[in-house]
């Protein structure tokens, strides 16, 4: 079964962004390069990502940006190649992007462009890139140094050699794109402790009459601000048919764990209390609910009235207590929802956990005591929040590891 093609210096398992960055930085250096993808095609979410955009990367990148269970951990590889790295790489190929809110740069045209910039410079500097691999086995070789790696290709099986064997896998996050645990499945071959993963950037769902109303509100988009354990993010909130979804869910749902509460501010801009006071003196014959729809979506307010205060539904400002306003005011920007669960990794974004860090180099990411072996990008127990901070830390690994092998 052994395949009479040469070995090369570096075979990478995922042509997702990670695995392709990390291709093109180790070819750049004279390696020979082989990089084996399971699906028909490389970089699908890549493709898919940013609604076909791609949310390639963010001005405002900082450690803080990420997660993971050593905070320390991703300030070498962020240092080592920056935003701006990737934002010149993107220049050099002439390719259109544009800013979005909170320093999120994206595709002016397609996520391809993204894509072909990665094949181009693949072709460039020499590396193989195979895709319809299902890899059967990964094992260090007993002869020699290295790794051995048995896959089949067209109901061929082949067993390549190679040096040093770059993870990059990716998670379990969308399995339609390929999401999987192939990659955890190695880490534990070969003795490295994972971290408990779960789905994250997902959209939280509820039952019984909150699940209802939102179904009812289906669509509905605001501007809110979403709290849990201490972190806090403002942006658009989305209600659908199975609960609440939109970037502010999205980036909270990092922090939310099951059977806790997330708190909503829906006017995360005012001081709600100070406001309806202002507005019994110089509003008094309006009616809080017609008063309350200027701020807010009708649907929502009606829905408001119905959950918190129907005994003040059809009456003015002036006829309602003060008291009674700043008890309104209070919970419009306190809102706790208890979410009974995620939607899974049929729809999050990323997974957080996976490979401890602990026995990763920072600077080069790989594993301590397994000379050759690398982990990079989605695999590590490392997760960024939304706005492009995923991506860069793609590029930052694979470029890292892309130096080390």
């Amino acid at each position: 079964m052994q395949s009479d093609l040469p070995d090369y210096d570096v075979i990478i398992l995922g042509a997702g962004a990670a695995g392709l960055m990390c291709a093109i930085t180790a070819a750049q250096r004279g390696r020979r390069v082989l990089v084996l993808e399971k699906s028909n095609k490389v970089g699908k979410k890549i493709l898919m990502s940013g609604g076909g955009r791609c949310n390639f990367t963010n001005y405002h990148v900082t450690p803080e940006n990420f997660i993971c269970t050593n905070p320390h951990f991703v300030k070498a590889a962020l240092q080592r190649y920056t935003a701006w790295d990737f934002i010149a790489l993107v220049e050099s190929h002439g390719i259109p992007y544009e800013e979005r809110r909170h320093g999120q740069l994206f595709c002016l045209n397609s996520a391809k462009d993204i894509v072909k910039l990665l094949l181009d410079e693949c072709q460039q500097v020499g590396v193989d890139v195979l895709t319809r691999c299902d890899v059967s086995n990964v094992s260090g070789a007993a002869e020699s140094d290295g790794y051995d790696i048995t896959f089949s290709r067209a109901d061929t099986a082949v067993t390549y050699h190679c040096d040093s064997l770059v993870v990059a896998t990716g998670a379990l996050s969308i399995p339609t794109l390929g999401g999987s645990d192939f990659g955890y499945q190695i880490a534990g071959q070969f003795g490295l402790d994972l971290i408990d993963r779960r789905a994250g950037l997902v959209p939280l769902m509820f039952n019984d009459s909150t699940k209802s109303m939102c179904e009812r509100l289906s669509g509905l988009a605001l501007e809110v601000e979403v709290s849990c354990n201490g972190q806090a993010f403002v942006e658009n909130m989305l209600f659908t048919h199975r609960g609440l979804s939109g970037p502010s869910i999205l980036q909270i749902s990092n922090y939310w764990h099951p059977g806790e509460v997330v708190v909503v501010n829906l006017l995360p801009e005012t001081d709600a209390s100070q406001w309806l006071l202002t507005a019994k003196t110089s509003q008094p014959a309006t009616h809080l609910k017609t008063f309350l729809s200027h701020a807010l979506a009708k649907s929502l307010v009606n829905e408001l009235m119905r959950l918190f205060w129907p005994e003040l539904d059809g009456k003015r400002l002036d006829n309602i207590a003060d008291a009674q306003l700043r008890r309104v005011a209070e919970q419009l920007q306190h809102w706790p929802m208890k979410p009974t669960a995620s939607e899974g990794y049929r729809t999050a974004e990323v997974t957080l956990g996976g490979v401890s860090t602990d026995a990763i180099s920072s600077k080069t990411m790989a594993a301590r005591q397994l000379p050759g072996l690398f982990f990079i990008g989605e695999v590590l127990d490392v997760s960024g929040h939304l706005g492009g901070f995923n991506f860069q830390w793609a590029w930052s690994s694979g470029y890292s590891a892309g130096l080390a092998v």
